[in-house]
């Protein structure tokens, strides 16, 4: 009888098992994110991309790749702790040098892009889903930069032209205001940095943006649009991808731990001639955990109805 009790509880436990993790794993989760407005090629070229996933450089991109950009919102590298020139190498700016983004550093002229007004006042909207604090920096690739070959750091001015520190996170995005330089012509990269003081990430991300030509997309940092198709809004020394669960529009969570998520309020302290704008996008719901409700419950009354035999 022990030996047929013993039986019966590694059955229970094989058939409950594989189905309680990966509920687990995907229950409570931490987003990060990226520039929805102007538009980043990870987002633009994600599976919630829209219009804009089928341009000819996110198809592109994709196929270099190797992989669809699902996790459009976890673009980032530990421990940078500010040395970014250091760390990111030259050619892979775009995609942090992370392996699972190469396909952003295709140096190419037709990525989905915002047009903006030299001189106007910019409102990013950063979407993210948990309220890390830290500073976001925003650079604009110099004049005459030729979106044809590599971006490199020397394409970089040494400051950025807009920086904030610790926005509020409202209705699951940040928004950041800065005033554009009035300096830039065609087409440029808008390259935003976010170094996290409450984990030891950093973000980063590549907008495409027109300045003073014909394109898509509106004026002073509206909604986006696509250059090429409209819709809605690596190498050895390169990092190695870090992942943690998270929770984005449309898309299954993944398992990996996490950093703690902070509660506490946000100071809005502009480090440069920058303010925020506290509205936003709906936040993103998680509904993983009801799922596991279900399934123990079931398995409960499984080894119960064994045990009873």
């Amino acid at each position: 009888m022990p030996r047929m009790t013993a039986h019966r509880t590694a059955l229970t436990a094989a058939l409950v098992t594989p189905f309680v993790l990966p509920l687990w794993a995907a229950g409570p989760a931490q987003a990060h994110g990226a520039p929805t407005d102007p538009v980043s090629r990870v987002y633009a070229c994600s599976p919630d991309g829209g219009g804009n996933a089928r341009s000819a450089a996110c198809k592109a991109a994709v196929a270099a790749n190797g992989a669809p950009f699902t996790l459009w919102d976890n673009l980032r590298v530990p421990d940078v702790a500010g040395r970014d020139r250091q760390v990111i190498p030259d050619g892979k700016l775009c995609s942090g040098g992370l392996s699972a983004y190469k396909g952003l550093d295709l140096a190419r002229a037709d990525w989905p892009s915002t047009t903006l007004k030299p001189g106007a006042t910019l409102t990013m909207k950063y979407a993210s889903t948990i309220p890390h604090t830290g500073t976001f920096k925003l650079y604009l690739t110099k004049p005459g930069y030729d979106p044809r070959k590599p971006l490199t750091w020397s394409e970089l001015p040494e400051q950025p032209f807009a920086a904030v520190k610790d926005p509020a996170l409202t209705n699951g995005a940040y928004r950041i205001t800065a005033k554009l330089p009035s300096d830039r012509t065609g087409h440029h990269v808008l390259y935003t940095i976010w170094q996290n003081s409450s984990t030891t990430d950093t973000y980063y991300s590549c907008s495409d943006v027109v300045f003073g030509a014909a394109g898509s997309g509106t004026a002073g940092g509206a909604e986006a649009s696509a250059s090429a198709g409209g819709g809605k809004k690596s190498a050895s020394g390169s990092p190695s991808a870090t992942r943690e669960p998270r929770t984005t529009p449309s898309r299954s969570t993944e398992a990996a731990a996490s950093p703690q998520k902070d509660t506490s309020a946000p100071d809005s302290t502009a480090v440069a001639s920058v303010s925020t704008d506290h509205s936003g996008p709906s936040a993103p719901m998680l509904a993983g955990g009801a799922a596991a409700v279900l399934v123990l419950t079931g398995g409960a009354a499984l080894a119960l109805r064994l045990r009873r035999r």
